[in-house]
């Protein structure tokens, strides 16, 4: 794997782990869905990644309303209340004995159909429902190595296409976007909007610091990511002038730090863009106090979570 927000070491573990697939519980070589599934056959569903920290899934209050609302815009109807799924997610968790270092993979397709078309309507089963828990842990050292990015000519685009604030499995675009940049020897992409102003990245959310402002992009383009809001709100709430605006990658180029963010690992330094340095290519002092701040978030959302 290249030096990216999800690199991680290989975890013997994974090898025996039971996944869930609609409500039942498999041996990772058992787990497979049908080749009429909806998401296979089209890419039609809705997913989530998320950890697992002290036992508890930080932000899964976010996560689902992110999930229900783009089962909403699929006009897919899940069958099931939140507090179903959140039954359904811990209780995967307690028959694998997971309580940390634990990235989950929660998927769902609009159903099994009785032939491979495109129409909702011939969709003969309820909602196929993956969780894929493994033990995953960032790698540490990205902290000082930081990662560089790329931008591609793949762009984000617009609503009425396909709208990238939707957290879909069609997910085309943002490979392209990595493709290219592991081609040119990059560790992941930066994306534009169709203005030609940054967007996102292919995998995390993008942010600068320039003056000591925290900018990132305006989120017309791109999906409103967890960990993007809470950094946005822990600015807020700490005095950190913080934007959510358009700007250009020449402005990119002269920041005094760079950053990306990601359910996975948090908040990541980015040390080069396009080939040029960013600031002094190494972990700068905002981006130190951001992390320290996220920390105490995510601690604090540990300990709101286990006391129900």
């Amino acid at each position: 794997m290249s030096n990216s927000t999800h690199s991680f070491e290989a975890d013997p573990r994974n090898a025996s782990i039971l996944i869930n697939i609609n409500g039942e519980l498999f041996p990772r070589d058992k787990a497979v869905v049908s080749v009429f599934d909806s998401g296979f056959i089209l890419g039609d569903g809705i997913w989530e990644g998320m950890r697992v920290h002290g036992g508890t899934i930080p932000f899964l209050a976010q996560h689902l309303k992110r999930l229900w609302e783009g089962a909403k815009a699929l006009d897919l109807d899940l069958g099931f209340s939140q507090a179903d799924l959140t039954a359904r997610l811990y209780d995967t968790l307690t028959a694998n004995g997971m309580d940390e270092h634990v990235h989950i993979r929660l998927m769902v397709s609009r159903g099994i159909k009785s032939t491979p078309y495109q129409d909702p309507a011939v969709t003969i089963s309820p909602p196929t429902v993956v969780i894929i828990p493994e033990y995953k842990s960032p790698d540490p050292s990205l902290n000082d190595r930081g990662v560089r990015l790329y931008t591609v000519y793949v762009r984000r685009g617009y609503a009425d296409v396909q709208d990238p604030r939707i957290n879909s499995h069609s997910k085309l675009n943002c490979i392209f976007g990595c493709i290219q940049a592991a081609k040119a020897g990059y560790d992941e992409a930066l994306m534009l909007d169709p203005h030609g102003h940054v967007a996102t990245c292919n995998s995390t959310h993008f942010f600068i610091v320039r003056d000591g402002e925290v900018w990132t992009s305006s989120g017309d383009y791109c999906l409103d990511g967890i960990t993007r809001r809470n950094v946005i709100n822990l600015c807020k709430a700490n005095g950190i002038p913080v934007f959510e605006k358009n700007f250009s990658v020449m402005q990119t180029y002269s920041a005094d730090e760079a950053f990306v963010t990601g359910t996975f690992a948090g908040l990541t330094p980015v040390f080069e863009i396009d080939g040029r340095q960013i600031g002094e290519a190494r972990r700068g002092p905002l981006v130190d106090r951001l992390q320290a701040l996220y920390g105490e978030l995510l601690s604090a959302e540990v300990r709101r979570s286990a006391a129900g």
